[in-house]
This record gives structure tokens, C-alpha cells and sequence, in this order.
């Protein structure tokens, strides 16, 4: 999968075309998961990751050999570059609004876990004298810090 130009001019406003869509949708999930609607996020995956890979895949490309796009203008090179930097900045942003959904869904599973743990009773003993205990100790979710 390569971006097909036929001279650097070619190259450098199709990878400019390229990084301001990919700007866009993450722009697009990172405002989604700001207002809690992470399944709008979910809607563009598909043509995020497919385009994504493109640019990851490009992107080596050119380190590899910036005579790709060495020959192009310097305004049209410029622009590619200012492209960049704003797509830098809407993966910092969509960063952070990850990382407080992941923070406010630990949380919501954390609380759910202590509230099952103190509603859990378990036998302590059988038999017509047995007793329960209400102490907590044991539960069926098990939380993953690493999550």
C-alpha cells in the first residue's frame, strides 16, 4: 500500500490530502469521546485505521528517502508540514480524551465491584445453624489495574 505519485509535487499534496483527513477523523473521535458518545468513535475506525496505516506506512517512506518529496515546491512542502503539526496536536488531544474515558470507566467498574462485594453474602458454615458474613471478602470480578 503506497501512495501512487508521479513526481514529489504529486506525492506531497496527495500525503497533504491524506494527513488533513486523518486529521479530521481523529479530530472527529477524539470530540466524540469529550461528549461520552464513544460508539460515534466506533463508526470511524475502519476508515481511520486504513488511512492511519497509509500515513504510518508513507511516513517511513519519506524518513527512508525525502528525495520523494524533496523536489517539491517549498510553500506546497510548508503546507505538508503545518498539516503535520496540526494532526500532531489532534493526537495529543484525542490522547487525553481517552485517557479520561479509560479513567471514568475504571472508576464506574471499580465502584461497581465494591458495590457487588458489599452486597455479597457468603456462608461461613453449613448446616441449620449457618451463618452468613457480609464482609466482602469474596467476589466474582476481578479488576485489572493494567486495564
Amino acid at each position: 500500500m503506497a501512495i501512487a505519485a508521479s513526481n514529489a509535487e504529486d506525492r506531497v499534496e496527495q500525503l497533504i490530502i491524506l494527513t488533513e483527513r486523518l486529521t479530521e477523523l481523529v479530530a472527529e473521535q477524539a470530540q466524540a469521546f469529550e461528549q461520552r458518545r464513544p460508539q460515534d468513535a466506533a463508526a470511524l475506525h475502519e476508515e481511520t485505521s486504513r488511512l492511519a496505516n497509509l500515513y504510518r506506512h508513507e511516513s517511513v517512506r519519506v524518513r527512508a528517502d525525502p528525495t520523494l518529496v524533496s523536489g517539491a515546491p517549498l510553500a506546497q512542502r510548508t503546507r505538508l508540514v503545518r498539516a503535520t503539526e496540526a494532526f500532531d496536536a489532534v493526537l495529543a488531544r484525542q490522547g487525553r480524551a481517552l485517557e479520561a474515558a479509560k479513567t471514568v470507566t475504571e472508576g464506574l467498574v471499580k465502584a461497581i465491584a465494591e458495590e457487588v462485594a458489599k452486597q455479597r453474602t457468603r456462608g461461613v458454615s453449613y448446616g441449620p445453624s449457618a451463618r452468613a458474613s457480609t464482609d466482602g471478602t469474596a467476589t466474582a470480578i476481578t479488576l485489572n489495574q493494567r486495564a
